[in-house]
């Protein structure tokens, strides 16, 4: 829903939620799923509003006035919650607090609005139903600067992540599987990063491709800022940043790693293209791993330690192993429509030969014409198993007679 002067009490909820738990927090997912946001948000408010003496919510404890009470009289309302237990609801609530009265969505979406964003939430028509997978882990909204057709555009994508000290081998990959996967009708997900982010986001723009961005910051915070002409550009050519934290929320380790989830949840496949040992790009492909999403990873030379989580994911078979465009679209793309050309090797003239042929052909001499037994004895067989195989020999192509002897034919010179 574009961000405007009116917001319906949906749209207030969601965008609320996003400032007040922090990513990847199931217990308000769970919360949020069972009572819905505008419900869930009130229960806050009012288990908040019925504690005293909590210094902010810094040290509410179950024992706090109304809290045991609030969340007992949750749970005869609507049974357990699967993923938010009484400790946990007590101390999310203990978390929310600080966090509660300086929660304003309205003020955030006129900020959006003014940056001509807008906010997707579970009901939005182009909401990515691919996030749903994560369950009580799913954002409650996206932040979008942008393409907001973000379901359609994801529909066939691929994510292709890396390390942020890529090397020259690695953003050359990188280019080259955007480039191709784009070519074949792929939105190209990714982080925005420095590095193999930086190059997968790039390349697809050249080529007029889809590429969207997610971000682990606000929307107004092009992150990391040397890349803001880039992420900029992405904008402009019809794709998107999408983040679901609000506008000013700063990025921090944590919701790097919780960014990564999204990335991994919205893609048909992840590609790790260069990352070394303890890359955050593992994360990515661990997330994808969880969700039953295909991974694939770009073997390097075994000598780079840049290589060697790519390495790692293939040796503990956590990856499949993807050397070109090709072979990234089969794995992202439907099953029996995006196959990847067979490889096929040049035919021998030898191939085919069952093995007395092959001793013969072996025996005989290229330049003078030896005599049958002569040939037998060489290749070690019986007179009469050599005549067999020369007749047949001559007649592929690969022998010829000579009078009494035989040789061996030679190639015609290629034009």
């Amino acid at each position: 829903m574009a961000g405007g002067a009116d917001h319906d009490g949906e749209t207030l909820a969601r965008a609320a939620w996003s400032r007040l738990a922090e990513p990847g927090d199931t217990t308000a997912g769970a919360l949020v799923s069972v009572l819905g946001a505008q419900d869930a948000l009130a229960w806050v408010r009012a288990a908040l509003a019925r504690t005293t003496g909590t210094g902010g919510g810094g040290g509410l404890t179950g024992d706090a006035p109304g809290v045991r009470r609030s969340v007992d009289e949750l749970s005869e309302r609507v049974g357990r919650l699967e993923g938010a237990s009484r400790r946990r609801l007590v101390t999310a609530l203990g978390r929310w607090a600080p966090r509660l009265e300086h929660t304003d969505p309205r003020r955030e979406l006129a900020v959006l609005a003014r940056l001509g964003g807008v906010l997707l939430h579970p009901g939005s028509a182009s909401w990515p139903t691919r996030l749903d997978d994560l369950g009580p882990a799913a954002p409650p909204c996206l932040w979008v600067r942008g393409t907001t057709a973000l379901d359609s555009a994801l529909a066939r994508s691929v994510a292709l992540v890396g390390a942020r000290a890529a090397t020259a081998y690695g953003t050359h990959v990188t280019a080259d599987l955007a480039a191709g996967v784009s070519a074949r009708g792929f939105t190209v997900v990714s982080g925005g990063a420095y590095g193999i982010d930086a190059a997968a986001h790039r390349a697809t723009i050249a080529v007029g491709g889809d590429t969207l961005v997610f971000l682990a910051g606000g929307v107004d915070r092009p992150y990391p800022a040397g890349n803001a002409d880039l992420l900029g550009r992405v904008v402009d050519a019809g794709g998107a940043l999408v983040s679901e934290v609000p506008p000013g929320s700063v990025p921090s380790k944590s919701r790097f790693l919780q960014r990564n989830r999204l990335i991994a949840a919205a893609s048909a496949a992840t590609v790790v293209v260069e990352a070394a040992w303890r890359s955050g790009a593992l994360n990515t492909a661990g997330h994808a791993g969880t969700l039953l999403r295909p991974v694939g990873a770009v073997p390097g030379p075994v000598t780079s330690m840049a290589s060697a989580g790519c390495h790692r994911l293939l040796r503990d078979g956590a990856a499949v192993c993807v050397t070109d465009a090709a072979e990234v679209a089969e794995l992202a793309g439907a099953a029996g429509t995006d196959l990847a050309p067979e490889r096929t090797v040049a035919r021998s003239d030898v191939d085919g030969l069952d093995a007395v042929a092959r001793r013969v052909l072996d025996a005989l001499p290229v330049v003078r014409p030896a005599p049958p037994e002569s040939v037998a004895r060489a290749a070690g067989l019986s007179q009469g198993e050599t005549l067999a195989a020369l007749g047949p020999l001559e007649l592929d192509g690969l022998a010829e007679r000579q009078g009494a002897g035989w040789r061996r034919r030679r190639a015609a010179p290629r034009t």
